[in-house]
Order: structure tokens, then C-alpha cells, then sequence
């Protein structure tokens, strides 16, 4: 399954941006889905997780009321709302899958083998 995440772009601080992620194969049907970021010079980390069969998610406290997954089965995509954005946002995102996860939880505390391409997000002070 190749992975494709698009809608990254230059925002001020506070304002808002929706990421989208296309894949090649059908990738609802694997327990969750998630994105992840990596700035530069830090280690990936996930900031959503949605578990595909009851919608449970899970949201690290950093980005916690400020960040929200979705899907859509019909487009085969999910999507990540940001809001309220901040500097320390700034990354690469990224919509990885691993069929190995069970959970929402699981997923977020993993470190996904198949990663695709990212979207830039940059936050200005």
C-alpha cells in the first residue's frame, strides 16, 4: 500500500490546516489509522489514532482539543484537522499504516513500518 499525505502548508500561529491521506489499496479495513510527525532533529511521534471498526481515538496530551482524525470509507481516506496551530507544529506529517495494530492506543505507541510521503506543515510566529 502506497501512502500519500497532501494539505501541508505555511500557516500563522493559530490559524488552522486539513491534512488528507490517499492510499494505493483499500486501508479502512485494517484495525487504525493514524498520523505521525518528525520535526527537525526530534524522533517521529504520533499525534492522532483512530480504531476503524468502533471510531475510538487517541490524541497525545500536547495535541489534545486542538487536533482531530476522520475517515471516510468511501474515499478510502482519512484526514487530520488542525487547529490553533503553534510553532512547535511545524514538522513533516505523515499517515502511516501497520496492519499489526489493534488499536487506536496500539497504534500511536508503535513505530509504523510503511510511512509513504509527508506533508510539510510550518507554523510562523
Amino acid at each position: 500500500v502506497q501512502l500519500q499525505a497532501s494539505g501541508g502548508g505555511l500557516v500563522q500561529t493559530g490559524g488552522s490546516l486539513r491534512l488528507s491521506c490517499a492510499a494505493s489499496g483499500f486501508i479502512l479495513n485494517r484495525p487504525a489509522v493514524g498520523w505521525f510527525r518528525q520535526a527537525p532533529g526530534k524522533e517521529r511521534e504520533a499525534v492522532a489514532c483512530l480504531s476503524t471498526n468502533n471510531d475510538i481515538t487517541y490524541y497525545p496530551d500536547f495535541v489534545k482539543g486542538r487536533f482531530t482524525i476522520a475517515s471516510d470509507k468511501a474515499k478510502n481516506a482519512v484526514y487530520l484537522q488542525m487547529n490553533n496551530l503553534r510553532p512547535e507544529d511545524t514538522a513533516v506529517y505523515y499517515c502511516p499504516t501497520d496492519p499489526g495494530q489493534s488499536s487506536s492506543y496500539a497504534l500511536c505507541h508503535s513505530r509504523p513500518e510503511n510511512w509513504g510521503q509527508g506533508t510539510q506543515v510550518t507554523v510562523s510566529y
